[in-house]
């Protein structure tokens, strides 16, 4: 009953949100925002707690501000996911704006294939509609598998309606998939700063350990693809900004697992820049880091 009510909920939001006027769904969000960070659950808590590490020396008054600011900013990113499918070329291209694309540009044009490694920040799928509607660039993504499996398919079928090719995070194809696709000088995306397989990389975080995927890293390696890491930030009400990092390189000496570990934290370290800058973009409301996820076991 839960996960249908879900899924009922989530396309209630895909069918009405996006038949709003621009100004009744901005407020709608903001509404919903306030409502959940006054509540005071579990996610907006968490929030909090992750927070607290980006900014070790804010009063709780200013944890508590920034909570609220991340609130509206993740209810941002859906009332724009829920209204993009409806957005003009003109629109998404006047909506974002993104530093060093040239990094982008320049790989894809090498003919060597390139991987964009983004944290949660703002809204990645935004970024994704400006790199196929603004650029022109087709890119093949993975979506983490959700229950119900008709959640699933919304959201696998709003990606692909956007110009998407997405692929299951389970399952074991993807990787061979997302490599073939690079070997081909195409362009992969993935959100990479939270591991879903417990089996990813230990990075130094904030000052603590936690896991991220090592996915990225070792489709570098093996296709020679140029690993890029990308932090989006909101800048105003209408407006999207974002920053290319320069290559990540695959180092010259090391065992195979030890690359994979220096590359990924390159990327921890690129993810860390943005999230400190704007950390009220930062949509992380679950457990990231290791002590963490272990006082959950326990």
């Amino acid at each position: 009953m839960r996960e249908r009510l879900t899924d009922g909920l989530y396309g209630l939001g895909w069918s009405t949100v996006k038949k709003l006027p621009e100004p009744a769904a901005a407020a709608l969000g903001r509404t919903i925002a306030d409502i959940a960070w006054k509540r005071r659950g579990k996610s907006v808590l968490r929030l909090e707690s992750n927070l607290a590490r980006v900014v070790p020396d804010a009063s709780p008054e200013r944890l508590a501000e920034l909570s609220k600011a991340g609130m509206r900013s993740y209810m941002r990113y859906w009332m724009e996911s829920f209204r993009l499918p409806t957005w003009s070329a003109e629109r998404v291209a006047n909506s974002v704006e993104i530093k060093d694309i040239h990094y982008l540009k320049d790989g894809l044009a090498s003919g060597s294939g390139v991987i964009l490694a983004l944290p949660h920040l703002a809204n990645w799928d935004l970024a994704g509609v400006w790199v196929t509607r603004a650029l022109g660039i087709p890119f093949t993504t993975v979506a983490e598998r959700l229950r119900p499996e008709t959640l699933y398919d919304r959201f696998v079928a709003y990606r692909e309606s956007l110009g998407m090719e997405v692929l299951p995070h389970t399952g074991g194809s993807a990787f061979g998939t997302l490599a073939r696709r690079l070997r081909a000088g195409g362009l992969v995306c993935l959100v990479a700063d939270r591991d879903l397989s417990a089996s990813g990389v230990e990075v130094k975080y904030f000052g603590e350990t936690a896991r991220m995927p090592a996915g990225p890293a070792m489709l570098a390696q093996q296709t020679g693809a140029l690993l890029l890491p990308v932090n989006l930030w909101y800048e105003d009400a209408s407006m999207m900004k974002g920053r290319i990092h320069s290559p990540v390189e695959v180092p010259e000496t090391g065992t195979k697992a030890e690359k994979t570990s220096s590359m990924t934290q390159a990327l921890a370290d690129a993810y860390a820049t943005g999230i400190t800058e704007h950390p009220e973009d930062w949509h992380m409301l679950q457990r990231l880091w290791l002590a963490d996820l272990e006082e959950r076991r326990l």
